[in-house]
């Protein structure tokens, strides 16, 4: 919904009690109305997305964000909203459409600092607890990507990013309109930018209400901190009496960055300008720091092997008087996701996934006993403390993340946002089937069956293989708008999605197993569960498609050459062709030499000889299968140019082929009207084929 203002921001936050509807530009929840209950990619796109979640210092209120879509405009917009911990008094305190976002509480909860970009970059802001007196407090240049406060309130650690190495400008001045980049080292891009400039962590000093006195904590080295593509402020921390600041960083650059998985957490001291490395010699990603409650001790994530980036990840605590380090989860076999420390120094919460159903769980540190708390069929996402509850955000396939409190001692959970509850009402959801299938070597495989709304099991329906990526990310209870199996469903089709070898929640050795296999068993356990699916009298085993991005665009790849006619139409997303090339055109070298065994030229190196021989693209002469395929060319991971390879292998072939280039989209499709494009076409195509 989008209406008119060109009202500043000071003057619609003055007015919003007054009247909202010259709000301009500013694209709030759109009134609908759903024909026949079925889920369409407009609808998919018209629920409030919720973001950060936080509790107050007192415990009595939560403070959160939602996004909202406009499809017509093609944007979205984040507003920040505030309710009661038992979810009563709901208030949208901002109306804007400056993007808020990182609201966080500060002064004991009287007031609210957030990041927005009114004045043309992102730059830290405060206002009071009900949105009014909104100021900006600082003048960074470039912007603010995250930020938090010191306990003591005197300080702000944020996130920004620096100019990284020599510029074409820098070396010759008489060149300004030069575009070219002069690279000598690995790590030249990485996902979807080049690297021009590195986040670094800084804080800074509050005084007269504007941030002076900024300390760059990495000043001078060339080491990002926090991490890329996605680390933020859960990668740096205060410390409880705000003179230690922990931070997370890989301090390597170039062929070591592009090779190593080994990042550190680094403590800063305020006071003498120090840094220790308190995770040298442990190999893996060390990453999320979090001091106790009483400052004694630290917590953060461990993965245990370099160049491993989907290693178990596991839970340490420190204590800093001693020295000595506790693997808190040894005894805990699968990941812990993310976590908090309890008020009483001796319990964390966390949350971990398990059998593809992710949960809230607590571990002592003292016994190192993990408790179960929650149970069902749902993602929890997030968590926070609340009084004898956990705040947390909840998702599952037929629903949208919403903000839950959980109680602590028996896991009940109840509702408390209800911000899609509008849509939701109206929908017809497809039935989530849970299955255990059997698979060609004798295990049981747990395969998410999701049926659509008004499934009659006297009718046959065409049915699609969902192929996750990852390689190694599970397929969960998740909601997605991209990937939303419920949306698939909505299209008339029975959706079959396994947890296949090389997913996590299923024990390492499971997880595991993918390395050095990538044309093996996972393969095969996808042949598994189709199989045992097409048997069902309500499957169309004549109409069977399969789809999937990243790995999963890989594993179409593979499937188009190795389906022996089970299927019908294939569509990949952002997938791997060609593995020789893959090598060589990704940028994070370790996952490759991780997962491929190494590169293609060592024939002395049976793993990866045994990885290339089963590269999608050897297979393209048993290519026998309409085939469709998506791209973006901001995709730095999986280059555009391995969707347009296997495009040309099909139509060289005469076999019936689509090419959706997206110019401006990376690895995902985030831009709404692109998103919208991506389903219309998904469905067309399917439903050319597979509709007789």
């Amino acid at each position: 919904m989008a209406v008119i203002c060109t009202a500043l921001l000071s003057s619609c936050n003055d007015k919003r009690e007054e009247d909202s509807s010259h709000l301009g530009l500013i694209i709030g929840k759109p009134t609908l109305t759903i024909e026949n209950g079925i889920m369409t990619p407009e609808v998919l796109h018209s629920f409030g997305r919720i973001g950060n979640v936080e509790v107050s210092p007192n415990k009595d209120e939560i403070l959160y964000h939602v996004t909202f879509v406009d499809i017509e405009q093609n944007k979205t917009n984040t507003e920040i909203f505030t309710m009661k911990i038992d979810g009563s008094e709901k208030k949208q305190i901002t109306y804007t459409n400056t993007h808020e976002s990182s609201a966080q509480w500060i002064e004991n909860g009287e007031k609210i600092a957030f990041l927005s970009n009114e004045n043309g970059s992102k730059q830290l802001w405060e206002m009071n607890a009900d949105g009014s007196g909104m100021e900006c407090i600082s003048e960074v240049e470039g912007e603010i990507e995250g930020f938090t406060y010191s306990p003591d309130g005197t300080k702000v650690m944020y996130i920004s990013s620096v100019k990284s190495g020599e510029t074409v400008a820098d070396r010759y001045s008489d060149l300004p309109k030069a575009t070219g980049r002069v690279v000598d080292d690995l790590m030249y891009k990485h996902w979807d930018h080049w690297v021009d400039n590195i986040p670094h962590t800084f804080y800074a000093t509050i005084e007269n209400g504007k941030l002076t006195n900024h300390v760059d904590l990495l000043e001078g080295e060339p080491y990002e901190a926090p991490l890329l593509p996605f680390g933020g402020t859960e990668a740096i921390a205060w410390s409880p009496d705000s003179k230690t600041i922990a931070y997370t960083s890989k301090k390597m650059t170039g062929r070591e960055y592009a090779e190593s998985t080994n990042s550190d957490i680094y403590l800063y001291s305020l006071e003498n300008k120090t840094t220790e490395n308190i995770t040298e010699g442990m190999m893996g990603y060390d990453i999320n720091p979090q001091f106790s409650p009483d400052g004694k001790q630290i917590a953060w994530l461990s993965m245990e092997r370099d160049g491993y980036e989907a290693d178990k990840n596991r839970l340490f605590v420190m204590d800093l008087i001693t020295k000595e380090k506790t693997y808190l989860s040894e005894d805990f076999d699968n990941n812990v996701d993310a976590f908090i420390w309890n008020a009483d120094n001796r319990t964390l919460f966390f949350v971990a996934t398990i059998e593809a159903k992710t949960q809230l769980f607590s571990i002592s540190k003292d016994t190192q006993e993990v408790k179960v708390i929650t149970s069902g069929t749902h993602d929890y996402i997030s968590l926070a403390l609340g009084k004898g509850t956990l705040i947390a955000k909840r998702q599952s396939m037929s629903m949208p993340a919403e903000i839950y409190a959980v109680t602590i001692n028996n896991g009940d959970a109840k509702e408390l946002s209800y911000e899609n509850k509008d849509i939701l009402n109206q929908l017809t959801m497809g039935k989530v089937e849970e299955r255990w299938i059997p698979t060609s070597d004798s295990k049981e495989m747990l395969t998410w069956v999701i049926y659509p709304p008004g499934f009659d099991a006297s009718k046959k329906y065409p049915t699609l293989l969902y192929c996750q990526g990852g390689p190694q990310s599970a397929v969960s209870q998740f909601w997605s708008y991209r990937w939303n199996l419920q949306m698939m469903a909505a299209n008339g089709y029975i959706v079959v999605a396994p947890n296949r070898r090389g997913l996590p929640s299923f024990g390492q050795e499971w997880n595991e197993q993918i390395s050095g296999d990538y044309g093996g068993q996972n393969m095969r356990d996808y042949l598994s569960a189709i199989d045992a699916l097409a048997k069902e009298p309500y499957v169309d085993e004549n109409n069977l498609g399969c789809t999937g991005a990243s790995y999963g665009g890989f594993s179409v790849y593979w499937l188009a050459g190795n389906h022996n006619n089970r299927f019908k139409a294939f569509l990949a997303h952002a997938g791997i062709f060609n593995l020789e090339a893959q090598y060589l055109e990704t940028e994070e070298l370790f996952f490759a030499n991780w997962d491929m065994g190494g590169p293609f030229w060592d024939k002395s190196n049976a793993v990866a000889q045994k990885t290339y021989a089963t590269s999608p693209h050897k297979f393209v002469d048993k290519w026998n299968t309409p085939i469709m395929i998506t791209h973006g060319e901001l995709d730095y991971r999986i280059l555009a140019s391995q969707g347009m390879m296997a495009f040309n292998a099909a139509k060289l072939k005469d076999i019936p082929a689509r090419m959706l280039i997206f110019p401006d989209e990376n690895h995902w499709i985030a831009q709404p009207q692109n998103g919208v494009l991506f389903q219309r076409e998904f469905a067309r195509w399917f439903d050319q084929w597979l509709k007789d």
